[in-house]
């Protein structure tokens, strides 16, 4: 199960998981995007479902479980990438209303999810792995708006809490720090403000932007056998940003 499948880091990873042999459920409010993603799924020779819906509400994530479970037969893996934020307004010029939609998506999103996905994972019995995204700006002040620097702290917080909580039933839950990638939302950002590419790959190693496949990657691997003895963790992917 992906959410925020339809554009980005989530589109880019429902192809690739296809691509491994995984049956992926594709979850965003794009509809068209996502039967879109799915055509192209399924003329590649994969499986996907496509569950229209917004992960701020407890029952559309309830629903695109349900529709997992129903028509795969098992949810072994999820991988929780919905989230949106901004760049550059002061934290005491920001609309309540900003706050409240940046934290509703990033952290209750992630919750809605956990809430849902764990309870099948234990049913099964046999475990499970669940990918949530987090950000640098779950690190540390990245430039980001200071709701969304608030909401990726506690991406990294629910995530670190649920695998301590269901790591003897075989869940892992990590979480990626994600650095500054190319998406919709980026592209945006640096059609209005242009000299935000500089200043956004200043800090990093590589300077950069991540491709979303590059994401795509390393959550593929988090929710793999290959990574089985990995939970709990904050996994850069951030081009070196962290490490100086």
């Amino acid at each position: 199960m992906i959410t925020g499948a339809s554009s980005g880091i989530g589109a880019a990873a429902a192809e690739l998981f296809a691509a491994e042999g995984a049956a992926v459920a594709l979850m965003a409010r794009r509809g068209d995007r996502l039967r879109a993603l799915a055509q192209k799924i399924e003329a590649a020779g994969g499986r996907a479902l496509v569950a229209v819906g917004d992960v701020t509400s407890g029952a559309d994530v309830e629903r695109a479980v349900s529709m997992t479970v129903d028509t795969f037969g098992t949810l072994n893996a999820a991988f929780n990438n919905a989230g949106w934020g901004a760049m550059g307004t002061p934290l005491h010029k920001l609309d309540d209303a900003v706050f409240d939609s940046v934290m509703d998506v990033n952290v209750r999103g992630v919750w809605n999810c956990l809430k849902q996905q764990i309870p099948v994972m234990l049913d099964q019995g046999s475990g499970g792995a669940i990918v949530n995204t987090s950000s640098t700006a779950g690190s540390f002040a990245t430039g980001a708006v200071a709701p969304y620097v608030a909401a990726k702290h506690a991406v990294l917080g629910l995530t670190r809490a649920a695998a301590a909580e269901y790591g003897e039933h075989g869940i892992r839950v990590n979480a990626l720090m994600v650095g500054n990638t190319r998406t919709d939302l980026t592209d945006e950002a640096l059609r209005d403000v242009p000299h935000l590419r500089k200043a956004a790959a200043a800090r990093a190693i590589q300077r950069r932007f991540a491709d979303p496949l590059e994401v795509a990657r390393a959550a593929a691997w988090l929710c793999s056998a290959e990574s089985s003895f990995v939970t709990g963790a904050a996994v850069p992917v951030d081009g070196g940003c962290s490490a100086v």
